[in-house]
């Protein structure tokens, strides 16, 4: 029986390269699904939202940490909610990060919705860094009961 290197087949060397580029690239995925990396899959917005809605309002929750009420601007317009403002963080001089998450800067998130809503009796209320917006749907998006009469 004849032994043969890898070395000497440049196919099989070719071959095994590929695998183990193919092995790498695999392990890189997974430790970045796993978070021990930048995830590809990550949004890298801000704010961060959750819509979520019930039988007569669509609500969305935002977070915005370190912010006050008067620095967020919100606006309806048909069935587009946009959510803007600047998020200021404290400047600190001669100070090496180590490690640098959270942004500053100007932010304007748009959000269609599923559906119209009533944009005169949107109401707003932010308590401990979350925004609430609730949002009444419009009189002709929500289902209507149909009586059935017998003949």
């Amino acid at each position: 029986m004849a032994l043969i290197r890898w070395t000497d087949r440049p196919d099989l060397f070719s071959l095994s390269s590929e695998f183990e580029r193919m092995q790498r690239e695999m392990n890189r995925l997974y430790s970045t699904v796993k978070g021990r990396g930048g995830s590809p899959f990550r949004s890298d917005v801000f704010p961060h939202v959750n819509i979520s809605e019930d039988a007569d309002n669509l609500y969305v929750h935002s977070e915005l940490p370190g912010m006050l009420p008067d620095e967020i601007d919100i606006s309806v317009e048909g069935d587009t909610v946009t959510l803007r403002g600047e998020r200021k963080l404290p400047v600190a001089e001669n100070v090496s990060y180590h490690r640098r998450e959270r942004e500053a800067g100007r932010f304007r998130r748009i959000f269609s919705l599923p559906f119209r809503v009533n944009a005169d009796a949107v109401s707003a209320v932010f308590k401990d860094g979350v925004l609430k917006i609730t949002l009444p749907k419009a009189e002709e998006a929500k289902p209507k009961q149909i009586q059935i009469k017998s003949a």
